[in-house]
Order: structure tokens, then C-alpha cells, then sequence
């Protein structure tokens, strides 16, 4: 069993080049320093990812302005899950593009979470969540450049308020003008295939 404990500290560092201004977390507080080195290592790699994206998709040498930021969604029951969101544009262009990235770890472990990890083996979670998210797109009038029909098996994600955020990058579903689309789909609709002891599972308990 997990044992709940106090938020951690987290602080806000700053990375500024010339036309690049990042923002990212720092992990701070953790009992196991060892533990707290790997997570704010992770968070490193997302951001550096995320700059490297950045210069392939648009394919450029040369940005006008490059901004980095976070947002905190979930830090309990020994769980932080953070979204990264890197906004570029390059000379002239019209518009820039928004990448957008999240890590999802274990603070008493520094396990990294991906969407498989977050269900029972075997479990249809696939299937699942692309009925629910069928059905929010429906509901929700979005016009998608090709008709939906699922999820990729490592889909983004993040975890807020006792949901799970499922969402798509620029283009990826949708067309410029609806952003990145997200799909939050509570944790209580999920109970039945997702694994007590991960992420999911300690959000859907009161104890």
C-alpha cells in the first residue's frame, strides 16, 4: 500500500537564451534524494524534447520566440503529473505551433508512467477510451480533419481532479483552430480496468 503523504515542494526554475525563454518544476523534498534526482532529470528530457520537436516539425534553424511553460495538474498521494507546453514561432510566419508533452511519476519510486502502465494487462483500455472520447467529440461538435476511430496505445496524457486527460497535439485530431484537443474522462468511469495501486486507482480512493 502507498502511504499518503504531504504535497511536494515544487519551484519554479528559468532557462533564457536570446529568443528562448523555458520555465520548468523543480522536485524539491523528497525522502530519497536518489528518487527526486531522476524525476527532475525526466523533466529535463521533456523539455529538451520538446525544444528539439520544436526545430523538426517546423523545420527551422531560426525561431522568432520560443516559450516554455508547466502546469502542475496532480500533486498527491505520491503521484505529480505535470503538462508541458512549448509555444514557437519562426520570422514572418503567420502563426506559431504549440507542442505540448506530460510526465506522470511516482515520488516515493521515480517510476514514469505511460497510458498502458495506468490499466490491468489485458484490459481493453484502448477500445475503452476511444468510445468515450468518440463520444465527446460528438457531444462536443468537433470537427476532426479524418473520422475518428482510436487512440494510439501511448496516447498523451495527464491526470487532474480525479480524471483522466487524454489529449491530441495541434493537427494531430483536429484543425488549428481547436488548439489541442483534451478529453478528460473521470477516474470513476474507469474502475473496472484500471490498476488499484497506479496512479488511477489511488485517485478513485477516499482512504
Amino acid at each position: 500500500m502507498y502511504s499518503i503523504t504531504v504535497p511536494v515542494v515544487i519551484k519554479t526554475g528559468l532557462i533564457h537564451q536570446q529568443e528562448m525563454t523555458l520555465y520548468y518544476p523543480r522536485l524539491y523534498s523528497l525522502q530519497n534524494g536518489y528518487v527526486q534526482h531522476i524525476i527532475n532529470q525526466e523533466i529535463f528530457n521533456v523539455i529538451n524534447n520538446l525544444v528539439k520537436l520544436q526545430y523538426q516539425e517546423q523545420n527551422t534553424t531560426n525561431f522568432a520566440e520560443m516559450l516554455g511553460t508547466f502546469e502542475l495538474k496532480t500533486n498527491e498521494r505520491n503521484i505529480v503529473s505535470i503538462a508541458f507546453s512549448n509555444y514557437a514561432i519562426f520570422p514572418y510566419a503567420a502563426h506559431g505551433l504549440t507542442l505540448m508533452k506530460s510526465l506522470t511519476v511516482d515520488t516515493l519510486t521515480g517510476a514514469s508512467y505511460q497510458l498502458n502502465n495506468l490499466f490491468k494487462k489485458n484490459s481493453n483500455y484502448v477500445e475503452v477510451l476511444s468510445k468515450k472520447i468518440a463520444e465527446q467529440i460528438a457531444e462536443r461538435n468537433i470537427t476532426t480533419l479524418e473520422p475518428f476511430i482510436s487512440i494510439r496505445p501511448d496516447q498523451d496524457f495527464y491526470i487532474a481532479d480525479k480524471s483522466l486527460v487524454i489529449y491530441f497535439q495541434q493537427y494531430e485530431l483536429a484543425a488549428y483552430v481547436y488548439g489541442l484537443p483534451m478529453f478528460p474522462i473521470s477516474v470513476f468511469e474507469l474502475e473496472g480496468i484500471i490498476t488499484e495501486e497506479g496512479p488511477l486507482g489511488r485517485m478513485a480512493t477516499n482512504s
